[in-house]
This record gives structure tokens, C-alpha cells and sequence, in this order.
């Protein structure tokens, strides 16, 4: 199959930076309603960015240990396509809340795969960031991809945690994700994207996409 890697740029809080991340290449775009993030924002804002995306492009939300009722409540009001959960949501909790689910879990050489299986029916994929012992991602830090070798996933992977133009490259050749997940490595500060870093971040994904398709190495 021909590989291609599909990219969401987290953390969007200025239409600016959505705008240029769509005309660059993203697929996706995270918005982030978690209350101790230095990402937060608000849903009217995310509502008036969400509302000027052109088709095809998801709008993700990304929650820690909301509400269900919240969750659900921003969702509709926003115009979210998908949601993101990184915190200690159940099964149950993901099987509650409407439209596709990211369920997210931090890797540390501890992480036990045992813990992802049960999430496998009721998800539509498995983001994988670094794990911190205070932070629910947005860490800037990698964790070692060979990690994720151990477990059973069942689902298309999302590969976060440090990610910028200087290791995407390696990043996509050794895990071959379905998707990768950039926020921090592409900042000038929390909040606001370099469009230079995310326009370099882009044409190297593509780049080697492109060198694994004629390597005949592409897994889909």
C-alpha cells in the first residue's frame, strides 16, 4: 500500500497559524480545552476557527478528565469532527460520547499494553506521547518509539511527543504511524505556531513518505 503519513497540528489558538498549517498540508488541526493547559482555549474562539475550515479537514478536540456532559456540550457547539481524551477515561466513558475517539497514553518503559487492548473496540485510534509524571502531553520530549513494539494495538497509531522538522523524518521511517501529532516542536510560544517550522515539518513527512513508497518499506 502507499504509505501516507496523515499530520494534525495541535494546540491552535489563531486562525492565522489554522490557516497556514491547512495551505501547507495538515490534515488535521487540535484545539485544546484541557483547564491546565498553556494551550487552552476558549470555545468561542475555537467555534470562530473551526467554522472557516474548508472540507476534509478534522477538527480535533482534546480533553483531560472532563465532564462527559462538557465534552459533549463543546463538541456540538464548536463543531468538532473528533475528540481526543488524555486522561484517565474509561471504556465506558469513550463508548458515551458521540463520533470518533482518540483515546491518547503516555509511554514510559513501565507502560504495560495491557492497559490499550480494551480501548481497541471503541476507539478509532491510539495516540502514543511522552510520558511525564506532571504534564498530560505537551511535554516537547520524544520517548523511545521501540516502546511501542510490545503492544497489541489493533488501531491506526498516532505518534506524538516532541516531534519537529529534525526528527519527523526518523520518527515516521522507524514506527510508520498512521498519523503524527505536532505541537511544541513547531512554537515560537505556547500557543503560537512558526509557520516556517510547520511548513519544514510538512515537506518532511512527505519526503519520507516518498522515500519509503520507492523503498517498497510502506505499510499503508
Amino acid at each position: 500500500m502507499i504509505k501516507r503519513t496523515r499530520i494534525k497540528v495541535c494546540g491552535i489558538t489563531r486562525s492565522a497559524d489554522a490557516r497556514q498549517a491547512v495551505d501547507v498540508g495538515a490534515d488535521a488541526l487540535g484545539f485544546i480545552f484541557a483547564e491546565k493547559s498553556q494551550r487552552q482555549i476558549d470555545p468561542d474562539k475555537a467555534r470562530e476557527i473551526i467554522s472557516a475550515l474548508p472540507p476534509f479537514v478534522d477538527a480535533v478536540g482534546v480533553f483531560v478528565n472532563a465532564e462527559l456532559s462538557l465534552v459533549n456540550e463543546i463538541a456540538k457547539y464548536c463543531g468538532l469532527t473528533m475528540i481526543q481524551l488524555h486522561g484517565r477515561e474509561t471504556v465506558d466513558y469513550c463508548q458515551s460520547l458521540p463520533g470518533r475517539i482518540i483515546k491518547a497514553f503516555a509511554v514510559h518503559n513501565g507502560t504495560d499494553g495491557r492497559e490499550i487492548e480494551p480501548y481497541a473496540p471503541v476507539v478509532s485510534g491510539f495516540l502514543f506521547d511522552t510520558y511525564h509524571e506532571n504534564l498530560d502531553g505537551g511535554t516537547g520530549k520524544t520517548f523511545d518509539w521501540s516502546l511501542l513494539q510490545r503492544f497489541t494495538i489493533g488501531r491506526p497509531v498516532i505518534l506524538a511527543g516532541g516531534l519537529n522538522s529534525g526528527n519527523i523524518a526518523e520518527a515516521v521511517r522507524l514506527v510508520q504511524p498512521f498519523a503524527v501529532d505536532v505541537n511544541s516542536g513547531v512554537e515560537l510560544e505556547p500557543g503560537v505556531k512558526d509557520h516556517t517550522m510547520v511548513e519544514e515539518l510538512v515537506r518532511e513527512v512527505r519526503r519520507i513518505d516518498a522515500e519509503i513508497n520507492r523503498d517498497g518499506t510502506g505499510q499503508g
